[in-house]
Parts: C-alpha cells; sequence; structure tokens
C-alpha cells in the first residue's frame, strides 16, 4: 500500500485514496484550496423531511450536493465512492450511535434506497484565513476542531429538530473582524460566524470540554469565535431519531474536487 502524506499538498484524490486504504484523520489542514464536506446519509423516507430541515437551516447546513438514492458517487468528486473515501464513519440506529468504522459498504448493502447529503465545512475557508496571516491553532497543533452542542434553536422540518453545533477558532482582538469577513465571503461553507465572545451567550458551559473534536488550543488574548457547523445533522439524528443513519465522524471530512473559490460570494 502506497503511504500518502495527508497534508496540505495532497490532492483531493490522493486523500480519498489514503482514506480508502485504511489511513484515518481529522482533515482539517489536508488539500490546500478544495472544499470539504459533511456527509449524511439515510433512509429515502426521512429524504424530503431532511432537505427540507437544510433548507431551513442553512447555515450550519448549506447542502453541496444531494446524491439519487442508492448512489454512492458523488459529482463534486467523480470516481469517489462515499462508502469508502471519508476516513471514519459513524452508524446510527433509532437516534443512538451505534458503530464507528472506516468502511461503511457492508452496512450499506443493508438498504438499497440511502440518500446521501453532502453539507459544506468551514474547514474549507481555513487555508484562506491562514493565507491572511490568521493563524488557526488547531491546525498548527496537529488537533481537530473543537465543536460544542449550544442553545440555538433550529427551524423544525417535518419529523427533524435540533439545537446547532458549532465549531471555535480562537482569534486574537485585532484579527477579528478580518476573521469575520473571509469566512463570510464563503457561505456555501457556513460562511461567517455566529457568535463572538462569551461562550454561555450560546448556551455553552464549559469551553475547555468540547462536545465533539479535541480540546481548544487558544493564546492569550484570544477571542473564541463560532461558526455554524455541519455536526448540526448528527445532533439532528439524536433528537429526531430516526432508524437508521450514517454520517461522517466529527472533522473527518469528504474532500471534494471543488476549488474553494468556487464557493466565494
Amino acid at each position: 500500500m502506497e503511504h500518502i502524506s495527508l497534508d496540505a499538498s495532497a490532492s483531493p484524490a490522493q486523500a480519498r485514496r489514503a482514506f480508502r486504504d485504511g489511513q484515518a484523520r481529522p482533515t482539517c489542514g489536508i488539500a490546500r484550496g478544495y472544499a470539504q464536506a459533511n456527509m449524511i446519509s439515510l433512509p429515502k423516507e426521512y429524504a424530503f423531511d431532511f432537505l427540507l430541515f437544510a433548507q431551513r437551516n442553512p447555515k450550519p447546513c448549506p447542502i453541496l450536493e444531494v446524491l439519487d438514492a442508492g448512489s454512492y458517487e458523488p459529482k463534486i468528486a467523480p470516481g469517489a465512492d462515499i462508502r469508502t473515501d471519508i476516513g471514519r464513519y459513524r452508524i446510527w440506529r433509532d437516534g443512538e450511535l451505534a458503530d464507528t468504522c472506516d468502511d461503511i459498504r457492508d452496512v450499506w448493502d443493508e438498504h438499497d434506497d440511502l440518500v446521501t447529503f453532502l453539507i459544506g465545512c468551514s474547514f474549507t475557508f481555513e487555508f484562506p484565513l491562514m493565507d491572511a496571516g490568521i493563524p488557526v491553532r488547531h491546525i498548527i497543533a496537529g488537533a481537530n476542531v473543537p465543536m460544542y452542542d449550544t442553545s440555538i434553536r433550529c427551524a423544525d422540518a417535518g419529523r427533524f429538530s435540533s439545537t446547532m453545533v458549532v465549531s471555535m477558532r480562537g482569534i486574537q482582538p485585532s484579527q477579528v473582524a478580518q476573521a469575520a469577513r473571509i469566512s463570510g465571503r464563503y457561505p456555501g461553507v457556513h460562511g461567517a460566524p455566529v457568535w463572538v465572545g462569551d461562550p454561555a451567550g450560546i448556551g455553552i458551559g464549559d469551553i475547555a470540554h468540547p462536545d465533539y473534536g479535541d480540546a481548544p488550543v487558544l493564546e492569550p488574548g484570544d477571542i473564541p469565535m463560532f461558526w455554524a457547523c455541519g455536526v448540526t445533522p448528527q445532533a439532528a439524528v439524536m433528537a429526531s431519531r430516526p432508524p437508521f443513519a450514517i454520517t461522517h465522524a466529527p472533522g473527518y471530512m469528504f474532500i471534494t474536487d471543488v476549488p474553494d473559490r468556487q464557493y466565494m460570494a
């Protein structure tokens, strides 16, 4: 097996092949210049309700592509296989996490009507932040981004309801406005932050202990900035309890062939 260096220089195809071959790590800092995506697959019976949920909640759930029922090759990455090309998956049954794995072909074959949604990810605008001289501390530290459940209510749709999940990056005060402007240029991958400052204002009790990802890396004076996060659909699965779902594991994204600039407003 060829060992591929999973870093900024990897192409999307190289990264996906590495994941298909069994490598696994969070995808922040991989494949500079290409959009990344969250993933959720649901039985067709639940697909319309989730589509409506995403349309009513475009900040946490900006849809990049919806695959046909049963399809596993996205148009935004021709030749890819959604069942193998993500480093880590989560299997959900009746809203409970049933398994974590690196290949979902066997469980996929148990269902013939799964509809897959690919949803924009804030990892897409991290390289533009760094290009502007704004440190992205979890990438520098080789860690996953911290993510938190919040008290921000999403709009209900059909059988789906949830509060919003957010990701956090610590930014120096002199760079907060610039970070908001840069990320705001990418509405297709969550856009500008939803909250800046005191975490308690959005129901986060302890910023040092995120609900998903790794502990935050903060420097003295950093102001926490919070972006809507594509793990929100997993919170919706836990809250709404569909009989079956497959998602990516938080921080382990699907890397597309689409240049990130195509999602600039």
